[in-house]
Order: structure tokens, then C-alpha cells, then sequence
């Protein structure tokens, strides 16, 4: 095994050792290293926007908050959540399809928080509480294009969806919203197809996001301040699976994009690039302990300490279609020789970490370590089931250990 794999495994270990397992540790070096790198592909277009729900960690955020332009919350819980981590409300962009009008009455209580509409219901509840207040507030609107090319794990536009106003409804749907007093028109938001490892799947979305942008602006005579391009960038969770080259993509998008910035009415938008996974997804490992090992008919079960409960998206539960092993190794190295069914502690069988995995001699006591684990965790987990212990969540800064579980 190779010395950063070591190094790595002593780090995985020393937090299973102090601060128990199940447990995600989240290693900030690889964030920092996938920040440098969408900085060298599309710095010269984009800043960068973290969506919060891919982990909305306290800790995480904190660190976030110098190196990130902007955060998208999606509810009134991650709107507190990011203003206790001290991010300023202008920083913020609230997106989500069914906010309810205490969410968006507080998003105006915070002050100048940019809110994403996804419906002409939104956007006048908004602008009723936002004129109560004394308050014109800056919104954005969040398009659905007619079109996603194929490529995506999750297509969110294109087809009947509740995400955004279809394009087709675009043009009146943003005059009204453009009348409203209580709101200010700063641009356009879309996000249309999530966990692309295609390059040229995702220039040709972009490529759609510039065309629906231009359209829709040129319609309403709109200058626009900022648009956020849902960036749909994924990850390799599985074997097999290759990982992008940003630098390919940045290639093939680079005409559209420096000719977009070439038009008058677009040479002084913000362009923005919204991730969430991509950023924080592969800086993140789920550590287990086999708890016990069982033959069964000829195949090896080990049963270890966190399964579903912890890392629902690890078990195929969510919004995989067609259940594939997420990567994982044993810590601590050794050449596989066997294949094994690792299961959680639940009583259902549907708890299960991985089948078929190629893996060296397992002992009870041995941990596992299950990568690509940084996004979509204990938020996305039914961590209440059956009460188990939470997953204990551990930052690794600068090779220092801290426990940054969320308290109640």
C-alpha cells in the first residue's frame, strides 16, 4: 500500500481509537486540494457556491467560510445553521421548492439573503412579507430548462418536475415577478441534472443554462447581477467508475462561455458554479468495526457497528437505481482474497454495506473504511432507526483529529 494510503489508515484509525465507530471523517487537505483545482479550471468564469445539504456539518461550514464565495441553503434550518457559522446573509442564496412562509419570513428577518423563487406562490408570499417588513428583497428565479442531455444520475428539468418554472412558463412568470415592489430581480438560477461523470454531458448543459439564460433575459430586458449554474459535477463512488477531468470540461466550455462574456449585456454578471458533493464528497470516509463474522451457506457475512442507519446513500438507498459497492478497503491494508457481505446492525435486510466485496482476511475488531463518504451522511440517514448509537463525525485539519458531531 502506498505511504498516503498508510498515512491515511493510521489517521482513519486514530479516530476510530479516540473517538469511536461508526464514525465520517472529513479531511480537509483533499477539500482544500478540489478547491485549487475548480479555482485552476474555471476561475477565470466562476466563483463557487457550496450547497449545504450535500453535509451541513457546523464545523465544515465554519471551515468553509473563507474559501467559498457563497452558500446555498435549501430550508430555514440550514439558513440558522449558516448564520451561526458566521456567514453573512448576503453571502446566502435560499433555493428549494416548497419554502414555507416562516422560512421565508425569516430569510427577510435575516436581512438581505438572495432567495431563489421556484414558483409565482413563492414569489408572492415573499413579496407580501418582505413589503411588511419594510424590506425589498433580492431574489433570484430558478429556470427548468426544456432539455437535460443524457449523462446525469438524477435529471431535475426536462421532463414534468417541481423544481423551477419550466421555460416554457418563463416569460410571464418573470414580468410578474419583475413587477413585484417588495422583490429586486438579480438574476437566474437553474440546476438540472445532478452526478455527471460525462465531460461533454455536462459543457453541453452548460452550453443549455447560457441559451435559456440569454433568452429569458433578452425577454424581460434584464441585466443580471448574478446566475448560478447548478454545476452537476460527480463523483467516482464506485469500481470502475472514472473520474472527471475538469480541465476537459473547462476546454470544451471555454468558447461558449468567453463569447458569453463577450455580450454587453453580460460582461459584469457574476457567474457562479453551485457544488455540493463534488467538493466535500471524496474528503470524506464512513469507518465501521466488524463486530462479529458468520458463515452462512457458503458466503462470509461480517456484521459491523454502523450500516444504513449511518450511510443510507453507502447501502443503495438513496436514489440508487441499480445497487453497486460504494469503494471500500480494509484499514490497515492487505491483498483481498475472498469475497464478503458486509452488513449493519439493523434487523432488516435491507442493511447492507456491500456484497460481493473483494477484501483481505477479516477479524472481528477490523475496521472498514468506505470512501466517497463526505457528502450525503448522518443528515441523509435514518439515524433514529432501531436507536443506535449517531455516527460520531471527526475533522481532520492540518493531521489533528477534533470531534465535530452536532450536539442536540
Amino acid at each position: 500500500m502506498p505511504d498516503r494510503h498508510e498515512a491515511l489508515d493510521r489517521l482513519l484509525a486514530e479516530a476510530a481509537a479516540r473517538f469511536g465507530t461508526p464514525a465520517f471523517v472529513y479531511v480537509t487537505e483533499a477539500i482544500q486540494d478540489r478547491l485549487h483545482a475548480l479555482q485552476s479550471a474555471f476561475g477565470r468564469w466562476f466563483d463557487l457556491s457550496y450547497a449545504v445539504k450535500a453535509n451541513p456539518n457546523p464545523a465544515l461550514l465554519s471551515w468553509l467560510r473563507d474559501r467559498v464565495a457563497t452558500l446555498d441553503i435549501s430550508s430555514g434550518g440550514e439558513l440558522a445553521a449558516a448564520t451561526s457559522q458566521g456567514w453573512a446573509p448576503d453571502r446566502l442564496s435560499f433555493t428549494g421548492p416548497a419554502k414555507r412562509d416562516p422560512e421565508l419570513a425569516a430569510a427577510v428577518a435575516a436581512g438581505p439573503v438572495e432567495v431563489v423563487l421556484e414558483s409565482l406562490r413563492e414569489a408572492r408570499a415573499l413579496d407580501r412579507l418582505a413589503r411588511d417588513a419594510g424590506r425589498v428583497q433580492p431574489v433570484l428565479v430558478r429556470l427548468s430548462p426544456a432539455h437535460v442531455p443524457r449523462g446525469f444520475g438524477d435529471h431535475m428539468a426536462g421532463r414534468p418536475s417541481p423544481f423551477g418554472i419550466d421555460v416554457e412558463e418563463a416569460p410571464a412568470a418573470l414580468a410578474e415577478i419583475a413587477a413585484l415592489p417588495g422583490l429586486s430581480l438579480k438574476g437566474l438560477h437553474i440546476y438540472s441534472g445532478t452526478q455527471s461523470l460525462k465531460p461533454e454531458a455536462i459543457a453541453e448543459n452548460w452550453r443549455i443554462f447560457l441559451q435559456v439564460f440569454r433568452t429569458a433575459c433578452d425577454g424581460l430586458d434584464l441585466v443580471p447581477q448574478r446566475l448560478i449554474f447548478g454545476a452537476g459535477l460527480g463523483i467516482p463512488y464506485h469500481e470502475g467508475d472514472t473520474a472527471l477531468d475538469l480541465e476537459e470540461i473547462a476546454a470544451a466550455i471555454a468558447p461558449d462561455l468567453d463569447a458569453f462574456r463577450a455580450e454587453p449585456r453580460f460582461a459584469a454578471t457574476r457567474l457562479t458554479l453551485e457544488l455540493g458533493r463534488f467538493l466535500v464528497g471524496e474528503a470524506g470516509w464512513f469507518v465501521t468495526r466488524i463486530v462479529t463474522l458468520k458463515q452462512s451457506r457458503g458466503s462470509t457475512f461480517a456484521l459491523c457497528d454502523g450500516g444504513m442507519n449511518a450511510h443510507l446513500a453507502a447501502s443503495g438507498h438513496f436514489g440508487m437505481v441499480i445497487k453497486r459497492n460504494y469503494r471500500m478497503h480494509r484499514v490497515g491494508g492487505g491483498e483481498p482474497t475472498a469475497k464478503v457481505d458486509l452488513t449493519g446492525p439493523l434487523c432488516t435486510s435491507l442493511d447492507r454495506l456491500g456484497s460481493g466485496v473483494l477484501l483481505p482476511p477479516l477479524a472481528e475488531g477490523d475496521l472498514i473504511a468506505i470512501h466517497a463518504s463526505g457528502a450525503y451522511g448522518p443528515t441523509a440517514s435514518p439515524t433514529g432507526f432501531i436507536s443506535h448509537p449517531a455516527p460520531r463525525e471527526v475533522l481532520a485539519e492540518g493531521g489533528q483529529l477534533r470531534e465535530v458531531t452536532p450536539r442536540p
